[in-house]
């Protein structure tokens, strides 16, 4: 790949992660102050927030880049569905966490909040355990529509999924280490302390690569009966 399309991949991965995280935190910012007192509706506001974003963020940037806006996602796409080389998953995953951190600032400006490194704890067994599940899910999802054809139905599937994840893993599903990292740096509603962050990468590391194993093992039979109805 020549030096031009590598930048713009990564321009692309910048914008996209740096928006995905501006949505997540200024919307978990916004819904901190227009519903003080009722916290299911402060997540409520935030997932819907970062659903809609994220899937139109996928869908403008997917032609571009594949729209990863994850690191993770970036090595399981270079194993299991288009190679890469290391220069290339390295160029993106550095623009990923630079544009998380840029989400950060742009959400924090735009509330008039100061950068603080987070103090909301957030790990435990449960919510470690539940990375590995969200990020598993995401990941395996992701391959098995690729592999089966269906990318141009990534934007909403993914959007839809995380938007889920907000509620059905008690972590409200992250599933992202540049976000996570990201969210280290703000001391609102999104945030995550650092000793929590450093769980949840590993585990999002971990459930990326078994949900890679997985989808990559359940839509071999599917490509194969493909093969033959093709030949």
């Amino acid at each position: 790949m020549n030096p031009t399309t590598d930048l713009r991949r990564a321009a692309a991965e910048l914008l996209g992660t740096g928006g995905l995280v501006a949505v997540v935190v200024g919307s978990g910012i916004a819904a901190s102050r227009l519903s003080p007192q009722d916290a299911g509706l402060q997540l409520l506001e935030n997932s819907l927030a970062t659903a809609f974003g994220l899937a139109v963020l996928i869908a403008v940037l997917q032609p571009i880049s594949g729209a990863h806006f994850n690191p993770v996602v970036t090595l399981a796409s270079a194993r299991v569905l288009a190679p890469a080389s290391r220069r290339s998953q390295a160029t993106m995953i550095g623009a990923q966490l630079v544009g998380g951190l840029a989400g950060t600032a742009i959400a924090l400006a735009m509330f008039h909040e100061p950068f603080a490194i987070s103090t909301n704890m957030r790990a435990t067994a449960g919510t470690v355990f539940a990375e590995f599940i969200a990020t598993a899910g995401l990941v395996g999802l992701i391959v098995v529509m690729v592999r089966t054809g269906r990318s141009t139905w990534v934007a909403p599937a993914v959007g839809a999924y995380i938007g889920a994840a907000y509620w059905f893993t008690s972590s409200t599903g992250f599933a992202n280490p540049a976000v996570t990292v990201a969210r280290v740096f703000t001391d609102t509603f999104a945030g995550i302390a650092p000793a929590s962050a450093l769980w949840f990468v590993a585990a999002e590391i971990v459930g990326a690569a078994a949900g890679a194993l997985g989808a990559t093992w359940l839509t071999k039979p599917e490509r194969s009966l493909l093969a033959a109805g093709e030949s």
